[in-house]
């Protein structure tokens, strides 16, 4: 079982890991997230939040071989994701968001759906004997 929690926990890095991209700069959070970031100010703050990304996605692939760390890293991956969807849905309907931010909310609901399957299965290992 301890394979499918780490795989499961892999894709939810690299779904954590993608936005890294956007540290390139203007024109690769332009392609991300379908808005013209020419504001420079705004560009160092989403160019920021990639690194943070990074962070969360590191650290869940770093607690793949720490296990010990994994809780804490689903956490992390839970907050990160299940706050951009939150947000996302106190802010307006769905469909007012561009086509890309909907396909990030998506891919972050598949994450979760990831996460919650890796958490009930670590769950389900803990209740059963040895």
């Amino acid at each position: 079982m301890s394979i499918v929690i780490g795989l499961l926990l892999a894709l939810v890095g690299v779904i954590n890991f993608m936005p890294l991209m956007g540290i390139l700069g203007a024109e690769r959070l332009t392609t991300m997230y379908g808005y013209p970031f020419e504001d420079p100010n705004l560009v160092l703050l989403m160019r920021h939040r990639a690194v943070l990304f990074g962070l969360i996605g590191g650290f869940v692939f770093y607690s793949l071989f720490q296990p010990s760390l994994q809780p804490l890293a689903m956490g992390a991956a839970l907050i990160s994701m299940l706050s951009f969807i939150v947000l996302g849905a106190l802010e307006m309907p769905l469909s007012s968001f561009n086509e890309a931010l909907r396909k990030v909310m998506w891919v972050d609901a598949i994450g979760l759906i990831l996460l919650g399957l890796a958490v009930t299965i670590t769950a389900l290992q803990e209740r059963t004997p040895s």
